[in-house]
């Protein structure tokens, strides 16, 4: 038996970034009272959600991923609390910058960073301007309270991603975010649709998610206009259970910790009894290496002695 009690926190956030790390922190730490050994903050939770609009100004926001204050101080939290904290910050490296991930085991240790792979360009959510896609590549942490793999915000909508966090051994997937209305077309409401294709990650992988998001209006630096817009941030952050289950949900407009406890132990029980991974067959599925469904033609040479496929 591996029980774990995850944390997913929701907040709104300010023009003010001490306030917003002070209030992230407090939030950490009032979960840790709550006994979670894992907690997630939203994306981006140091500033107002700036990808709003195309301002050159806000690169001075990016912070290097080593050093960075934000997760200096997050990594003295979690040390102190002995809890697990998956840290969302804008990174610059060089002159590229990145919309991140770090990963602060419950020693305080940066075990690594993510950077966001999916970068989306529509109206109110302009990341493209911002972030360069993520060179990472998907990641899975050991850390000590458990496997993690973590995407972040548009990253959540590709079913792609979640499987190969699973395929490396991931036990636990998280996934802070920043989501709200859709600036031209206010009438539309995606939240519905966010949530259950995230159960639908938690379902086809047996295993938990973890979704963080902001709540709250954050209005455009010059009001809505072609390159400003206004967004509502409609909360709702979750957490699901392995089967696809919706466990815990907040409301669109509050401040709130969920919290939820799982065996690991159980739940891989339940993972290898579906049979979901042994029964893959993923020499049917080159197409996916495609933009456009074409088929790819492949060399495989099957190793039978080791029972793998090596690609060239």
């Amino acid at each position: 038996m591996r029980l774990v009690k995850v944390a997913v926190t929701q907040m709104a956030c300010s023009e003010d970034h001490a306030e917003n790390v002070d209030k992230a922190e407090n939030l950490v730490r009032e979960a840790a009272v709550q006994g979670a050994n894992i907690i997630l903050l939203p994306e981006l939770f140091e500033t107002r959600y700036f990808c709003k609009q195309q301002n050159p100004e806000f690169f001075e926001w990016a912070r290097p991923f080593e050093k960075h204050p934000v997760l200096e101080r997050m990594g003295s939290v979690a040390e102190e609390l002995n809890v697990v904290l998956p840290v969302s910050f804008f990174e610059r490296s060089g002159n590229t910058f990145f919309n991140s991930l770090a990963i602060i085991d419950a020693d305080g240790q940066k075990l690594g960073v993510y950077r966001k792979s999916h970068i989306p360009d529509g109206p109110g959510y302009l990341e493209k301007f911002y972030f360069s896609p993520g060179n990472s590549g998907f990641k899975v942490w050991d850390t000590r309270f458990g496997k993690i793999g973590a995407g972040i915000c548009w990253d959540q909508w590709f079913p792609e991603a979640a499987r190969v966090m699973a395929l490396q051994g991931a036990e636990i997937l998280c996934y802070p975010t920043a989501i709200g209305s859709e600036p031209t077309d206010t009438d539309y409401d995606s939240c519905p649709h966010w949530t259950i294709t995230m159960q639908g990650h938690a379902a086809a992988n047996i295993m938990p998610v973890m979704a963080s998001n902001r709540f709250g209006f954050e209005k455009g630096i010059s009001g809505k206009s072609e390159n400003s817009y206004d967004v509502t941030f409609y909360g709702s952050s979750f957490i699901s259970g392995p089967k696809g289950e919706l466990l815990e949900q907040a409301g669109r407009d509050e401040e709130k910790i969920l919290l939820a406890e799982f065996d690991l132990d159980q739940i891989q029980k339940l993972r290898s009894g579906w049979g979901i991974f042994r029964d893959r067959r993923p020499e049917l599925y080159n197409v996916l290496l495609s933009i456009d469904g074409s088929p790819i033609k492949r060399n495989i040479q099957k190793n039978l002695d080791l029972g793998t496929q090596y690609v060239e």
